[in-house]
This record gives structure tokens, C-alpha cells and sequence, in this order.
């Protein structure tokens, strides 16, 4: 975990309940959540095996030891999970190394954020290796804070990466908006007792309380950050 953790005068805006925005970063931040897949589908065709499209959506937004897991299990491929990992994650560095998109809106929210001093953490089930070469894109000082999930016992859907996160910029995390894509990582947020915005990539999620939904980070901005500390259920 990395951290660079603002003064405690520029945690909280006055007037405003919000003390700090946590943010996913495959396919919240960088449209990467097909990057992941073509890996796997890679990986998997150079062991012998074909994967089912109808997988996508069990392995998405999962962390590593689960995806893979399960990958091995459905093809019976004859390969280690700590081999896999490493297969896996070589294969998607070297698609981010030749591309690597922003998802539309993310660059201006990361701006504003930062242009007003909002505590802002990445929390990622990736590993610390990608992190890292994502973070040259998206700006490693945007982000008072950084969790990897290889840097936490139980990553998401447990609760421990975004109570870490929010533990670290010294927040409660009731007063913390997570942006996640995946229901996996709405699960940990939700845990963790944030509220929650959630930008479906893959799968669908569908609205409920505390939790509310958009089609594109270019609906989201402080505003509307802020107003969500304001809104009961």
C-alpha cells in the first residue's frame, strides 16, 4: 500500500458530509476489464483449452486467486494457480503496455477531485505490479492512497481493502463514495458501510439503498459526490 495522506485541514470541504472518494480502477477508471479476459482466453488456448463467454461474467471483477480459480477448475487445465497468476498478469501488462483507455469522464473527475483537495484513493483487486504501471496513465498524484489486492489478507468482496482505504486518509467510512463497475467490488464497498456508486461494465447492477447507479463517469462529478452523503436509505 502507498500513501501520501493530506493534511488533516484539507480532508473535508466545508459545509460538505464527504470525506473522501475511493475508486476501482479496471473498468471504473480504465476500460481493462477486456484486457483481463483476453488474457485469460490467451492463456487458457496456449494450455489447450477454449473458455466459455458465459465465464466473463463469474470472473470479472474478482480477485486474482478467485478468477484463476475458478478457470482451473472449469477446464481442468493442468497449470498451478501461482503459474497462472503470473501467465495472467504478464499477458495483461503487455496489453495495457501497447494501450491503455480511460474510461469517458475519468480524467475530468480525477482533475476536480484533486483541484479541490478531496482525499482520493485507488482500490483495486489487481496486483501491486499492475497498479503500478496503470497509475503512469492515470497519475500517480491523484491519489492520496493506493490498495492493492495482493497487499490485503481478503480482498473483494470482503470489506478489508475499502476499510484499509478509508482507515488510511482517516475517514469514516460512511462518509466515503466508492465508484465501482462490478458487483463484486459493490459487495466489499457496501461491507464496508460506504455509499456507493456504481458504473456496470460487464454485468448489471441494479440500484438499491445506498447504492446508486449511472451509465458513465461523465455523470459523476463533486456535486454529485457530496449530495450523496445528503440522501437517507
Amino acid at each position: 500500500m502507498t500513501s501520501t495522506v493530506p493534511a488533516l485541514g484539507t480532508r473535508t470541504a466545508e459545509g460538505s458530509a464527504l470525506q473522501a472518494v475511493l475508486l476501482d480502477m479496471d473498468g471504473t477508471l480504465v476500460d481493462t476489464e477486456g484486457f483481463w479476459w483476453d488474457a485469460e482466453v490467451e492463456v487458457f488456448s496456449r494450455l489447450g483449452h477454449r473458455l466459455d463467454d458465459s465465464w466473463r461474467h463469474v470472473v470479472v471483477g474478482g480477485p486474482m486467486t478467485r478468477s484463476a480459480g475458478f478457470l482451473i477448475e472449469a477446464t481442468g487445465a493442468q497449470i498451478t494457480l501461482s503459474e497462472l497468476t503470473v501467465l495472467l498478469n504478464d499477458g495483461f501488462e503487455d496489453r495495457i503496455g501497447r494501450a491503455l483507455p480511460l474510461m469517458p469522464g475519468a480524467a475530468e473527475l480525477l482533475a476536480e477531485l484533486a483541484a479541490h483537495r478531496i482525499p482520493t484513493a485507488l482500490v483495486s483487486a489487481s496486483h501491486r505490479r499492475i497498479i503500478d504501471r496503470v497509475l503512469v496513465s492515470l497519475g500517480a498524484q491523484n491519489f492520496a492512497l493506493t490498495v492493492a489486492g495482493d497487499e490485503v489478507e481478503r480482498t473483494k468482496p470482503f470489506p478489508d481493502p475499502y476499510l484499509l482505504a478509508a482507515s488510511g486518509l482517516g475517514a469514516d467510512p460512511a462518509r466515503c463514495a466508492v465508484i465501482e463497475d462490478t458487483a463484486t467490488g459493490v459487495a466489499a464497498a457496501e461491507a464496508a458501510g460506504c455509499r456507493v456508486v456504481a458504473v456496470p461494465s460487464v454485468s448489471p447492477i441494479v440500484p438499491a439503498a445506498g447504492r446508486t447507479v449511472v451509465t458513465s463517469l461523465e455523470q459523476v462529478d463533486l456535486p454529485f459526490l457530496r449530495a450523496l452523503m445528503t440522501e437517507k436509505g
